[in-house]
């Protein structure tokens, strides 16, 4: 039978017994109404008839109003008869009332009228005490049948109550536990339900589905173990070491790369955790760290000794994520700990680092006596010059000023790479260092016909910063202002404290940087594609690594035809003004 026509016979049953119940308890209740009806409506008013008309004529004297209140009431009776004898009754009250209403005074007359009246109320008072007993059996009847028919309802729908949610949700459980061994791999589960419904389908088609994945597992296991060694062969063989962990991070494999910087052997670390190896392993510890902790720190160069020589590894912990089949969320497998060997790159790093700070320092030298040569050539005492020797004295002068500032670009950036220079922060006034910065533009702001404005409250606590570097960072971002302002603008240099913070905004209304290079605008030795402009592209990267290290942060503002506006935040000395 199918699951549908025992749902179908189950409900169509309780809704019968309902119905059956409904119908009977209805017809019941209206036998008992009109018992009840035919007692009160026909009986009860015969007897109020009959002692309204006794109280007409028990007065002493019958008036007009009596003998009138008589015959209403007799009127009245004559259209409720009801009970067998009530109408011979009923005839001679109607008789005796015309010999009464000749002679009122006759008292055998009314002697009779009151023999008659008993007669009626009797006959009527022995009507309501047999209807009152068919209505009492009438209701016991009804209770007997009603408590009947209730408890075989209830009876039927207890059954059914119990018997028919347990065969439905038992093969369901079935199919239920059944398929969640097959999720965990268990592919020789097997599922079996008696009968021709669709549970016992259905089970036929899980174990068909069972029998073919057991089938296919097992065909594909040589298969999948092949593409295991080729992994592992492949990771051998990388250049780079290579360590994998589970979720619980127990290691899963490591790389002979990975045992020489170690100094382990494989045998006694694989399938142990990770945590366990760090207790006796510096470098593995350091790993672990990160990997069980998730204390990553993105790209950190790792300065290793191994077999006699030093070696630079990048290290990257790459997390294993997937998606369950069946699931939405990801959800981690493990991790890889990938140690890139960049010891041929940071050589040639270091090289390049070398080469630029010797030229740099080199070229200072020639640089310096260029500009005192050129000085000289300016005296008037040495000689006269034309305007057209002047024009060209002038010009080779900026292209020694430019040459000497990509040189100290140069060296300080070599600096910075090699780790050689040094910050001295000590409070001090952003003031006087804003004033210093603008003396050293502002003839070169004027002979563009710009105007530099400073807005510095008198008021401004001292800050935590380096002088020198400081003077030189603003110098830079004002020179840089200029340098991109249009002619006969402003730049303006805005200084304002909250929060324990000093912050100096640099606004400039020249071309702007478009927004899809403001993220890489501190990366050395980049400039936005398409500028006119001179420069190196170090300034910016010069100053971020400055202000860094001065415990603040520099950002930049800018719109396309709007200008630029670079912002520096630095730490307010505390108690100071």
């Amino acid at each position: 039978m199918k699951i549908r026509t025992k749902l179908q016979l189950a409900l169509g049953t309780l809704f019968l017994l309902i119905a059956i119940l409904s119908a009977f308890a209805i017809r019941q209740v209206n036998l008992l109404a009109q018992d009840t009806k035919n007692i009160l409506v026909a009986n009860y008013q015969s007897l109020d008839y009959s002692r309204n008309m006794l109280k007409a004529i028990d007065a002493d004297t019958l008036s007009a109003n009596n003998l009138s209140q008589f015959k209403l009431y007799l009127n009245k009776q004559l259209a409720n008869i009801t009970e067998v004898g009530e109408k011979e009754f009923t005839t001679e009250l109607q008789q005796q009332y015309i010999s009464l209403e000749k002679n009122p005074d006759d008292k055998t007359v009314l002697r009779n009228i009151r023999a008659s009246l008993n007669g009626v109320m009797k006959l009527n008072m022995d009507a309501i005490q047999r209807k009152s007993a068919v209505a009492e059996k009438t209701a016991d009847s009804s209770v007997l049948w009603l408590t009947f028919t209730a408890a075989l309802c209830i009876s039927l729908g207890f059954l059914l109550f119990i018997n028919l949610p347990t065969a439905i949700a038992a093969p369901i459980k079935k199919l239920t536990d059944s398929i969640r061994q097959i999720a965990e791999k268990n592919y020789s589960q097997r599922v079996y339900i008696e009968g021709h419904d669709e549970f016992a389908t259905m089970a036929s088609t899980f174990n068909s589905m069972a029998q073919k994945l057991e089938e296919y597992s097992a065909s594909d296991l040589a298969k999948l173990m092949t593409e295991k060694k080729r992994v592992e062969t492949l990771i051998d063989n990388m250049a780079d070491p290579v360590i994998g962990l589970d979720e619980k991070h127990y290691i899963l494999f490591i790389n002979e790369e990975a045992l020489k910087i170690t100094a382990l052997k494989k045998e006694n670390i694989i399938g142990k955790n990770i945590s366990e190896v760090a207790l006796t392993n510096d470098l593995i510890r350091d790993l672990s760290r990160e990997a069980v902790l998730g204390d990553v720190k993105p790209r950190e160069v790792l300065k290793i000794f191994s077999e006699g020589k030093e070696g630079y590894f990048e290290k990257n912990i790459v997390p294993i994520q997937i998606v369950p089949t069946g699931e939405t969320q990801q959800k981690k497998i493990g991790s890889v700990v990938i140690l890139r060997n960049i010891t041929a790159h940071k050589e040639l790093d270091e090289a390049k680092t070398n080469f630029i700070a010797t030229v740099s320092h080199e070229f200072k030298t020639p640089i310096a006596s260029m500009k005192m040569s050129l000085q000289l050539l300016e005296n008037e005492r040495i000689g006269v010059l034309n305007d057209e020797q002047k024009n060209l004295i002038t010009g080779i002068k900026d292209d020694a000023e430019r040459l000497l500032r990509t040189t100290g670009e140069l060296l300080d950036i070599s600096q910075v790479e090699a780790g050689k220079w040094q910050i001295k922060n000590q409070p001090c006034s952003l003031a006087g260092l804003v004033e210093e910065a603008l003396q050293a533009n502002r003839q070169t702001a004027n002979n563009k016909g710009l105007l530099l404005e400073a807005n510095i409250p008198q008021e401004l606590p001292l800050v935590t910063a380096d002088k020198d570097k400081m003077v030189w960072v603003i110098s830079n971002l004002i020179s840089n202002a200029i340098r991109y302002s249009y002619e006969n603008s402003s730049i303006k240099l805005d200084v304002s404290a909250a929060n324990d913070k000093v912050i100096l905004k640099v606004a400039d209304s020249g071309v702007g940087i478009p927004e899809n290079y403001l993220n890489r605008i501190f990366d050395r030795y980049f400039k936005v594609p398409g500028s006119i402009k001179g420069g190196t592209g170090l300034g910016l990267a010069i100053s971020r690594e400055f202000i860094q290290a001065m415990g603040g942060s520099i950002t930049v503002q800018s719109k396309v035809g709007g200008g630029t506006v670079f912002s520096i935040t630095l730490n307010a000395v505390k108690d100071n003004k």
